[in-house]
């Protein structure tokens, strides 16, 4: 089962997410939609879901979730 975050920064900040994500060693994969709008998603599995949802909430940069999927 695949499970997906899909969410909106701003795109200067798309590399910042993909670092902090892969710091955090197989939570999840974060993939650019549209680099021009900063339309990212976030791919996790049911068991990291709930951790990666609170590394999202606090980020140092604003993001918007889109939608998330369980």
């Amino acid at each position: 089962m695949k499970d997906d975050i899909f969410a909106r920064v701003k795109p200067d900040k798309i590399d910042m997410l993909t670092k902090i994500v892969e710091a955090y060693d197989n939570l999840g994969v974060v993939s650019t939609l549209d680099r021009n709008s900063g339309q990212v998603v976030v791919r996790v599995t049911p068991d990291t879901w709930e951790d990666m949802m609170k590394i999202l909430e606090n980020l140092p940069f604003p993001i918007e979730i889109m939608a998330a999927e369980v």
